[in-house]
């Protein structure tokens, strides 16, 4: 049976040019980019070029990229170093919809007696900048909030956002996991001070990161130890996984158009299809202002993991939200935020495409998903209660 992969905010496959990429840093060019002989220092000059793909694909100069194992310590350095270097500072502003690799931190940092503010969200996802602006004080050490939604696709109005925080001096970060790669990016002159991304996912590798600091941002470092990424992240350097992390960048840049127009095509013939044949379904999120490759769809009266399961017998994957909460067996709290109603939400389902995907593997999708809903639909036991 072949695999129709439609959770691609989970993770995204491997490129082949990226795989081809990194193979022979493994067994041929295996040298520590730090050493002082040649086979070694070959290696570090790789890492520049990596390190140069990745600014420009952001718009930003290269060294303003610091390479982490991923988002989710990305996340953790920006909130953590930011708060060390401004210690007198005890207030975080977040939102509710963020992802764990943020809202944990976030809320951990209660324990130790910081003050969190979570804003709200209304019913499409969207964030009311009137919250965020009554917020703001001199307390204030940092504001976090998610580029674009990893469950629904929504995208926040970042820009204005970060205007209005520097306006405050008030250093601003956001996580921008699931927007880089899908829409373009320009950080130069930019108010973002601190900007998370993630190889694994626009078809880099899993274990490779990096973290975009504006030039002049004080943060301290979260990891000790050596001289690396200019004394902002010791550790050697996962050479495989950067240069594939600087490839995939390179070919994000190069597909862009394509993902804002055929996956976002191939993704509205996905939505519209099942919401006309399954009825009471209804779609989650700002229908305009979301990633080109994301719809999130609520199926009333029937479990989520019901319909996942289903849906893998025909060898379709795809989400009940985060792939980092999806053995919880509450809703998902980007939901419940929104104020979705709880027989909705308990049946949502993440559907997340990319440029490998086709328009036959969208129709059988299309074709199958109603077969299941009306199957579930007949086995349960609050349909028309």
């Amino acid at each position: 049976m072949k695999t129709i992969y439609l959770d691609n905010n989970a993770t995204t496959k491997v490129a082949e040019e990226v795989f081809e990429e990194i193979k022979p840093f493994f067994c041929e060019h295996y040298g520590n980019p730090s050493s002082m002989h040649t086979f070694g220092g070959q290696i570090g000059h790789k890492i520049r070029e990596a390190r140069e793909k990745v600014a420009e694909l952001l718009g930003c100069e290269p060294s303003e990229i610091v390479f982490t194992s991923g988002g989710t310590e990305s996340d953790n350095t920006a909130i953590k170093a930011v708060l060390s270097a401004a210690p007198a500072k005890r207030k975080v502003i977040t939102t509710r919809v963020e992802h764990p690799a943020v809202l944990t931190v976030c809320r951990e940092l209660e324990n130790h007696g910081y003050s969190v503010v979570e804003l709200s969200v209304d019913k499409q996802g969207q964030l009311d900048i009137s919250e965020l602006e009554e917020n703001l004080d001199d307390d204030t050490a940092l504001v976090t909030i998610m580029y674009a939604n990893n469950e629904t696709g929504v995208i926040f109005p970042i820009e204005r956002i970060a205007e209005l925080v520097k306006s405050r001096g008030i250093v601003f970060h956001t996580d921008a996991v699931q927007a880089v790669g899908k829409i373009p990016l320009n950080l130069s002159g930019s108010h973002i001070d601190l900007l998370s991304l993630s190889g694994h996912k626009l078809h880099g590798p899993k274990g490779a990161g990096a973290l975009y600091v504006k030039k002049g941002t004080r943060i301290s470092p979260f990891i000790l130890g050596g001289h690396q990424e200019a004394g902002r992240r010791a550790g050697t350097e996962n050479v495989p996984g950067i240069i594939g992390l600087g490839k995939a960048c390179e070919l994000a840049a190069k597909n862009i158009e394509q993902e804002n127009q055929r996956v976002k095509y191939l993704r509205d013939k996905l939505e519209s299809a099942i919401l006309e044949t399954c009825p009471d379904s209804m779609l989650n999120g700002d229908k305009n202002n979301r990633l080109p490759n994301t719809t999130n769809i609520s199926f009333e009266y029937i479990e989520g993991e019901a319909i996942l399961l289903m849906l893998d017998k025909f060898g379709i994957c795809a989400s009940s939200g985060s792939a980092c909460t999806s053995g919880s067996l509450e809703p998902s709290h980007v939901l419940r935020a929104m104020g979705v109603p709880f027989t909705a939400a308990h049946g949502s389902i993440r559907f997340s495409l990319s440029r490998y995907n086709t328009e036959e593997e969208v129709d059988y999708t299309t074709q199958k998903t109603p077969e299941i809903i009306n199957k579930l639909r007949k086995l349960s036991p609050f349909v028309g209660k």
